[in-house]
């Protein structure tokens, strides 16, 4: 979820969703320790609980990330081994590492060496790299890396293909095999396996929930992010009420000042929610005004004015 995921589209999912668990884009461990850290790093108190994605293999390097995310207040930290972009091989890391799972245990080990039990190591992956379909390859995986003290997997029902597939191919073509993380749920009943890939109704998340420990979504809660909004009533056993479309909208306008206050430009925050009223009558109005750049010298609480009014059609 790169350029996705950022500190300001968080805030908006957390005020659809109190409970469900908020993950940073991936964030290379040179980029921390070499990089700005704050620009990285920080984010809003109201995200919690957030993880922190990193893209890593040097175990003292992640080790010395994993303590960043302690000290700035991260509820997780999740070692990516999933990604399968050119770009994230070149740094051999990603869906590479699946073929390296020592280097991972050991990675997973050093980091959790560093931060001891305040913060849960945790790691995501695919069910195989490149034609490799053999279970005992994902297996086999998970129980080296589970050596390091790792007992959460976030596992995507898919291979990643390294090689002649673009990161967005990678999300689409190489099959869903949701049966294979349902099997490691039964080999390895003490560990934590959450499932990902291709969950865009009800119907598929209530069923996954059944055979495993939890369901990560991802683009589909970006492009429907209403969808959220029911889950915290269905899915965590919160009883007060969802919020409405209105007070998301306006809770956002704040955010916006705020954001605009420390040097953010409004774009950077309005680009998330453009899909807040899909579905509804007139979203595509107030969408265009968002989006459309001769609205932007507008303070945010004229500039969302005029959006309401593009969508009741005032």
């Amino acid at each position: 979820m790169l350029d996705w995921t950022d500190r300001h589209c968080r805030v908006f999912h957390r005020l659809l969703s109190r409970h469900a668990r908020l993950y940073t884009e991936m964030v290379t461990t040179g980029a921390l320790l070499h990089g700005d850290v704050p620009r990285h790093l920080d984010f809003d108190e109201a995200e919690h609980p957030v993880a922190l994605q990193l893209g890593g293999s040097e175990a003292a390097d992640l080790a010395a990330c994993a303590k960043l995310a302690q000290r700035w207040g991260y509820d997780e930290v999740n070692l990516n081994c999933g990604c399968p972009s050119e770009r994230v091989q070149r740094g051999a890391f990603g869906a590479c590492l699946m073929a390296e799972p020592a280097l991972v245990r050991d990675g997973v080990a050093a980091m959790r060496d560093a931060v001891g039990d305040a913060l849960p190591v945790t790691v995501k992956h695919r069910i195989g790299i490149d034609r490799i379909d053999s279970y005992d390859f994902v297996r086999d995986f998970v129980g080296i890396v589970g050596e390091g003290g790792c007992t959460v997997f976030i596992v995507h029902a898919r291979n990643a293909w390294l090689q002649g597939l673009s990161p967005k191919d990678n999300r689409e073509i190489p099959p869903l095999h949701y049966d294979v993380v349902h099997r490691l749920k039964r080999d390895f009943p003490s560990f934590t396996i959450v499932l990902n890939g291709g969950v865009r109704d009800d119907a598929t998340l209530a069923a996954q929930l059944a055979a495993v420990d939890g369901v990560m979504i991802g683009r589909e809660a970006y492009h429907r992010p209403w969808w959220l909004a029911q889950w915290d009533g269905v899915y965590f056993g919160d009883s007060a009420a969802a919020p409405t479309r209105d007070a998301v909208e306006l809770a956002m306008i704040g955010y916006l000042q705020r954001a605009v206050a420390r040097g953010a430009p409004p774009q950077a925050v309005l680009r998330h929610l453009l899909n807040l009223w899909k579905g509804e009558p007139g979203a595509r109005l107030w969408r265009q005004v968002l989006s459309d750049p001769k609205w932007r010298g507008l303070e945010p609480a004229a500039l969302f004015e005029q959006a309401r009014r593009a969508r009741l059609g005032g």
